[in-house]
């Protein structure tokens, strides 16, 4: 058996509608998933409601590793900030309804005030725990400033507070130009989920955006060398696929994701 529980990050399969990427997740043999909130916020716009989102999780034996995400809470002040809690709380309400163990918070685009951001963190765990929910702070490899584990670890440590954890994502490990070595230095309660992919080797790190992303295997990224790290550390938590690829998303859904878990599988089991 694995050590991991694998999940499908609802992103590979974006054009489907949320109760069927709920259905082919459990269908196709996955155990966790992750929601992104603007299918959430639209779903209930619809005229559903987010009780109809948790039964369905449910009949499906699904449980939600993340929902996507928490934005502006980082790099705002006064009366910006003021409303970006505000979408915090209403965000962490919708995740806490589906059911899901971590709320995934982005970084700020530009240079980071990194002091400020690490109080806004830690306010932002104490939110969470008035629901419940884990905020998880994300790197991403792409923006300028907090684009490495080391970034993200950093607002963690400044924050000082134990529910504090880091999202991986191997894209972003070789996006950002970090080491992915780092995996072995953390401890496995501080990493919320890792998502999983491989990236092409061209074009070059630093013209590759999401839409590069490949499944796991049909890169040039060491996958394997990280999945080892995990286990050495003694992670057992949710590898998730977590693709953008356009070219994935024309094609029948359900494809898609049983593909995905088997290349998951060949990688991690291997």
């Amino acid at each position: 058996m694995p050590a991991f529980v694998y999940g499908l990050n609802t992103s590979t399969i974006k054009p489907a509608s949320l109760l069927d990427k709920v259905r082919i997740a459990a269908e196709t043999g996955y155990r966790a998933i992750e929601l992104w909130h603007d299918d959430l916020e639209a779903f209930v716009r619809g005229g559903g409601t987010l009780a109809e989102v948790k039964r369905a999780l449910d009949d499906g034996g699904l449980a939600v590793a993340t929902t996507i995400y928490l934005k502006g809470w980082f790099e705002t002040t006064a009366g910006a900030h003021a409303d970006a809690l505000d979408l915090c709380r209403r965000r962490l309400e919708q995740a806490a309804a589906v059911g899901a163990a971590h709320v995934i918070a982005g970084p700020p685009a530009g240079v980071a005030d990194r002091d400020l951001g690490a109080a806004h963190y830690r306010e932002l765990l104490a939110l969470g725990r008035e629901y419940g929910v884990k905020p998880a702070m994300e790197f991403l490899g792409f923006v300028e400033d907090i684009n490495t584990i080391d970034d993200a670890w950093e607002i963690v440590t400044k924050a000082g507070d134990p529910d504090g954890t880091i999202v991986l994502d191997p894209f972003h490990i070789f996006r950002g130009g970090g080491s992915p070595e780092r995996i072995s230095s953390l401890p496995p309660e501080g990493i919320a989920v890792f998502h999983f992919n491989d990236a092409p080797a061209a074009p070059p790190r630093a013209l590759q955006h999401d839409r590069h992303r490949v499944y796991p295997g049909d890169g040039h990224l060491d996958l394997r060398g990280m999945v080892r790290q995990l286990e050495r550390i003694g992670y057992r938590g949710c590898i998730s696929l977590e693709l953008f690829n356009e070219s994935l998303w024309e094609q029948d859904p359900r494809d898609v994701a049983r593909t995905g878990l088997e290349k998951m599988r060949a990688v991690v089991e291997t």
